[in-house]
């Protein structure tokens, strides 16, 4: 590491194996009120109740009691947040398990500021390769991670090819803020302070402390209504930064507004979401050429269940009834925007300060009794399940792609897309993948591999590209292209430059061996036709893991 790459303590600034293991991690997992990483008691299988017994959940704590049930969560008492002890936690989890099997975690109470503040905050909630058809009522696949996330995936393309490419919707009903769960408590004025609950600072140099799972929703005359997930700076007690991205629905709205002279947009904050509505909040699941849709109606449509909302307090913003706290507040569009950040964006570096963002009064806080909040490791944790979202980026784009099969873009690295193609012709797989570069933002590294090849087998494809890619002439580069404006190695964000490699056999005609041999295992297969089944009768018992 050359001297200009060293971390800057002073900055607060630490390598990822320093704060892993620094005292902080330590004091973390070996004091007294720590849960030790063991792996967590799983139930047996035969006895867990269907997972379609709980759905739809209503609530996050029906949800966490779900994942809590089935052996998929661990629980840590005090945890010192002014050492960092939570991050470093959450690190030691991830490193433990990897993100596809990591559980859950949740903090019961946290030192924020000097001060011991009650929790409990939670965070991976839906990191497990289980949460992904957990979350939609359907039984995972024993002890196979892949093949949960094709029955997940098979689940959501089936709903889309019943909706002829659109997903089921089902309006919100409203009830009388009597009956919703979020109006337990109501604050006004002086009595607001967003200090005394469990928002952190994640990461040492972090601006400060963010609430960073909220649906913030908003609501413009001609976009319609719509709610996203971005960061929102605790800058005060009641003052917090609001941080769309410019590509973002919610930063359109605003941007529109404020270039009408609208002096001021109401927004109201979600928090504490129940898993369906936290996914769509998160993810891209429709398209904005066809207009604005209700996704209060998408969350009831995923959920065969119309979602409860309730009306806010300062607004006539509707948000879902049974969440764990709601945030309402003006947005000045008339006034100077505020710098905000820096901050640990989703690829795992610092990102940059912002010298001009948004910001919000807070009007009114409204939550359950002792709410229950959830805090995103930005970077080092899968955000949500991803399954719904594969579902319809692989729909839309095999209607305009010929030849594409199956699409996966691995959380854990960030910017690399899997395609796995029918490749009927030279040159299919090179133009698949300049197709998917184009389209996809977030696809910087777009690899290419047969329909033969599993591209939720990290391994496989891995290995796929070391023995049929040659990088000449079988890869294309982008000099520049629209990217991730969050990616840390661009110079121009939001513009990248992009590869395609085309991992595809590559026929004579494409400048590839005359005579392509098979592979082994294949050979195996067509040798020993039955092996694998009489392996898994004879010594089943012995590989199977867990």
């Amino acid at each position: 590491m050359s001297e200009k790459d060293r971390p800057d303590k002073s900055r607060g600034e630490f390598t990822r194996r320093e704060f892993v293991a620094s005292g902080a991690a330590l004091a973390a997992l070996t004091g007294d009120h720590a849960v030790a990483l063991e792996r967590p008691p799983r139930p047996a299988a035969q006895g867990l109740p269907p997972a379609g017994a709980g759905f739809p959940y209503e609530t996050l704590r029906d949800w966490v009691g779900a994942l809590e049930q089935r052996g998929l969560l661990l629980r840590f008492g005090d945890v010192d947040q002014d050492a960092y002890e939570g991050t470093a936690i959450m690190y030691r989890v991830i490193d433990t398990y990897g993100h596809y099997d990591a559980p859950a975690v949740l903090f019961e109470r946290l030192k924020i500021d000097g001060r011991w503040i009650e929790g409990p905050l939670i965070a991976n909630d839906q990191g497990h390769w289980d949460t992904e058809a957990l979350v939609f009522g359907l039984d995972p696949v024993p002890r196979d991670g892949r093949a949960t996330y094709r029955k997940a995936m098979a689940h959501l393309s089936g709903l889309l090819e019943q909706g002829r490419g659109s997903w089921p919707m089902l309006d919100p009903v409203e009830v009388p803020r009597e009956q919703a769960l979020c109006k337990q408590v109501v604050l006004r004025g002086d009595e607001i302070d967003l200090t005394r609950y469990a928002f952190i600072q994640t990461n040492p140099a972090d601006a400060g402390r963010y609430i960073n799972t909220g649906s913030v929703f908003t609501a413009d005359s001609e976009l319609g209504m719509n709610y996203g997930t971005y960061r929102c700076q605790l800058k005060g007690p009641r003052k917090i930064g609001v941080n769309p991205e410019p590509n973002q629905t919610g930063h359109r709205m605003l941007m529109a507004m404020r270039e009408r002279g609208d002096k001021v947009a109401k927004v109201s904050i979600a928090l504490g979401q129940d898993p369906i509505v936290w996914v769509i909040s998160g993810s891209t699941m429709t398209s904005s050429r066809s207009g604005p849709i209700d996704e209060l109606a998408l969350a009831g449509g995923l959920r065969g269940k119309p979602l409860e909302v309730v009306r806010c307090e300062t607004n006539d913003i509707l948000v879902p009834a049974h969440v764990e706290m709601v945030i309402e507040g003006e947005v000045p569009l008339d006034q100077p925007m505020e710098p905000e950040g820096p901050f640990g964006e989703m690829y795992g570096y610092l990102g940059l300060r912002k010298q001009e963002n948004f910001w919000m009064n807070v009007t009114a806080v409204t939550h359950r009794q002792k709410p229950w909040l959830l805090n995103s490791f930005t970077g080092a944790t899968r955000g949500f399940v991803t399954s719904p979202l594969e579902a319809f980026a692989t729909a839309r784009l095999r209607r305009a792609i010929p030849g594409l099969v199956d699409l996966h873009s691995p959380v854990e690295a960030v910017g690399w897309t899997f395609i796995s193609v029918d490749k009927q012709k030279p040159g299919q797989g090179l133009e698949v993948g300049k197709k998917v570069a184009e389209f996809v933002p977030i696809a910087k590294v777009v690899v290419v591999v047969d329909q033969e090849i599993d591209v939720l087998n990290r391994q496989e494809v891995l290995h796929t590209v070391s023995s049929r890619w040659q990088p000449h002439p079988a890869s294309h580069i982008f000099e520049s292209m629209r990217g991730m404006p969050l990616d840390p190695s661009s110079p121009n964000r939001p513009m990248s430059s992009k590869i395609v490699i085309d991992a595809t056999r590559q026929w004579p005609e494409e400048g590839g061996p005359q005579v392509y041999p098979e592979r082994n295992r294949t050979l195996l297969l067509n040798g020993a036709p039955d092996v694998f089944k009489r392996v898994d009768e004879k010594f089943g018992a012995l590989i199977r893991r867990g």
